[in-house]
């Protein structure tokens, strides 16, 4: 499959790694819908990227949402061919902190959002994409979801967001094998430190401590390498069920 043809939905896609990858799929020739729920940016995203683009405010968390979200984007491009999940949360909090136990509530939002929301979005982009006409090797369709390094290697604090995408990295397997059978593949990307509009708010002294912690190259990660790596996954068919770090080899401490 080629992007320059691809009716992609970007969850997360106002911002950060998923605008990065919406941006690619329209500079190559293809259609985007982004899936988020900050209006202003989403609009504004949408605008930036031009004619191929929409923005449609999506509650990832929601299943009733995503299945609406979903429609408008299958009416819009006349399919969908890519499924990008970029939408999450990275609430961190100690199990045992100073002031007591961490809330369940928020264990349970984050898996809500993180790992029931990836959820949420594969399974409505699949059944769209069961709709396609099979291309010559018989696929219809790519799902990319997005764990993190913390998925292997969670820090102190991180009980939640670790579980989450352990917990993406974990379902592709079965959601592969059973896709397979429509000719939908399914990938993951496990970002490291990337460069994201929230990493770029902190401190240059934070990003540069962050930076040297990584082997090589000794800098952030910039959203536009998460995007290679989306488009790799796309176009290169052989690839299924596989998560691929992108992390210049950095294994991230307890702390």
């Amino acid at each position: 499959m080629k992007l320059s043809e691809a009716k992609a939905v970007v969850t997360g896609g106002a911002s950060g790694l998923g605008f990065a990858s919406a941006q690619r799929i329209v500079d190559a020739g293809g259609q985007v819908v982004l899936l988020d729920i900050n209006d202003e940016l989403g609009e504004q995203s949408a605008a930036r990227l031009g004619e191929r683009a929409l923005y449609v405010n999506t509650d990832v968390a929601s299943e009733n949402s995503v299945k609406a979200a979903m429609q408008k984007a299958k009416a819009a491009m006349g399919g969908i061919t890519l499924a990008i999940n970029c939408a999450g949360v990275a609430t961190a909090g100690r199990a045992l902190g100073r002031d007591g136990t961490w809330p369940t509530e928020m264990f349970n939002r984050v898996i809500q959002i993180n790992l029931v929301g990836t959820f949420n979005v594969t399974k409505e982009a699949a059944a769209i994409m069961n709709e396609n006409e099979p291309d010559a090797e018989g696929e219809r369709g790519v799902i990319i979801s997005t764990a993190s390094i913390a998925a292997f290697e969670g820090q102190i604090g991180q009980a939640a967001y670790s579980a989450s995408k352990g917990g993406v990295h974990a379902m592709m397997l079965p959601l592969a094998r059973e896709f397979a059978n429509f000719g939908i593949r399914v990938n993951t990307i496990a970002p490291g430190i990337m460069l994201t509009p929230m990493m770029a708010g902190m401190a240059q002294e934070v990003q540069d401590s962050l930076a040297t912690q990584v082997p090589f190259p000794k800098r952030l990660g910039k959203p536009e390498e998460y995007a290679n790596t989306v488009q790799f996954i796309y176009e290169t068919t052989y690839v299924n069920s596989e998560t691929i770090r992108c992390d210049g080899a950095i294994r991230m401490q307890a702390k």
